[in-house]
């Protein structure tokens, strides 16, 4: 069941300002009120839910209603009994299960930039399916071949932390309200850093993000922005098809082992997503809307590039890339622990749940930034 939130689309939206405008300070105070407001939220709609709810667990099964397992019944059960988290526990494998499908089937973009869950896994192997498989001699040397196909990927030096204020009137309503609402701060609190890594991260200790440029110069840790690949109008007609004809083309392009471009592209019919600040969206569609002879408004731009959007992209920017072009995954947790340092809330303990997770393009051509320039009619 989704959650309608309040306060917490306006305090995400200030935090991505902040992250990208703000001071160290700002960012901080940004980041306090959008936990705040998060916790504010989820907290007033448990309780909602509790208030509306019948108490018989196989009709709130039916209804779709939160049923914990048995081990996930002991664990939260534990925490009411005890008043909070221990420093050694780990969430219950099936929570963290849970924990990865809200996020991927409530963020759209994660679905599309294909985030995995490797579980307890802290490294995986990757490749190129085209260098999988080498012809040779029957009797020839094919390891280098087959390694230069593949390479591997160390998650654990990352870490993702998600802030959990646990109210004590929520201890009161028993183990499966306080596995809703930690499971939701946790998948809330991660969507939120995972698309600001996975978007615009600098590479400094979190992901390198889609709007940086992974071949460029970099300094001190930290990744160069990509530099605009051009001017994007969205004028109706063939303007707009020869813009994105570009835009599709570029994306297109791939790179040989040693880093120079191929001789062919690689197919990414299907695969190219465009995303765009929210106060930027209507505008684009307003451009690439047009009434058919029926009289119904149909909107739809050439190569159907599949419409995401993130507060991460700047306004005025629109951030394309290929699914399957960029690697992100999660695996490996930490036990939940208290945080008694800054940011303490008032009738509530505030933990902190870290998951290991890394993101990076796989080359340069995995994503490209254009600047804006609309022009709407009638505006």
């Amino acid at each position: 069941m989704g959650i309608k939130f309040n306060n917490f689309e306006e305090k995400k939206l200030a935090f991505a300002k902040a992250t990208q405008e703000g001071t160290a300070e700002e960012q901080s105070v940004a980041l306090n009120s959008m936990i705040e407001a998060l916790a504010q939220d989820v907290q007033a709609d448990i309780f909602n839910q509790v208030n509306e709810s019948i108490i018989d667990r196989s009709i709130m099964q039916s209804r779709g209603s939160n049923v914990l397992t048995s081990e996930e019944m002991k664990f939260f059960n534990a925490v009411v009994q005890d008043g909070g988290f221990k420093d050694t526990e780990t969430l219950p494998k099936t929570t963290q299960e849970r924990i990865f499908d809200d996020l991927v089937q409530s963020h759209p973009l994660l679905q599309h930039i294909g985030l995995q869950n490797l579980g307890a896994v802290t490294e995986f192997i990757y490749g190129d399916p085209e260098g999988a498989a080498v012809w040779g001699p029957l009797f020839g040397d094919i390891q280098g071949q087959l390694n230069a196909a593949f390479r591997k990927e160390n998650i654990s030096q990352l870490k993702l932390t998600a802030f959990i204020p646990l109210a004590n009137d929520m201890l009161k309503l028993g183990p499966v309200w306080i596995e809703q609402y930690v499971r939701t701060m946790i998948s809330e609190a991660m969507a939120v850093g995972l698309e600001r890594g996975f978007v615009a991260g600098t590479g400094k200790n979190e992901p390198i993000g889609l709007l940086k440029n992974p071949a460029g110069s970099v300094t001190d840790g930290v990744y160069p922005d990509k530099t605009s690949a051009g001017t994007l109008t969205f004028e109706p007609g063939r303007t707009t098809i020869n813009e994105l004809k570009d835009v599709v083309k570029l994306l297109a392009k791939k790179l040989n082992a040693d880093g120079t471009d191929a001789d062919r592209p690689k197919t990414i019919a299907g695969k190219v997503v465009m995303v765009t600040n929210p106060f930027d969206t209507f505008d684009i569609q307003a451009n690439s809307t047009v009434q058919n002879a029926a009289g119904i408004y149909v909107t739809s731009l050439p190569f159907n590039p599949t419409p995401s959007e993130s507060v991460f992209v700047p306004q005025g920017k629109v951030l394309f890339f290929v699914k399957g072009e960029y690697i992100a995954a999660m695996g490996g947790t930490e036990p939940i622990k208290k945080f008694d340092q800054t940011m303490a809330l008032e009738d509530a303990t505030l933990y902190i749940a870290k998951q290991y997770a890394t993101g990076k393009p796989k080359d340069k051509y995995a994503s490209q930034v254009y600047t804006l320039s609309l022009n709407i009619p009638g505006a």
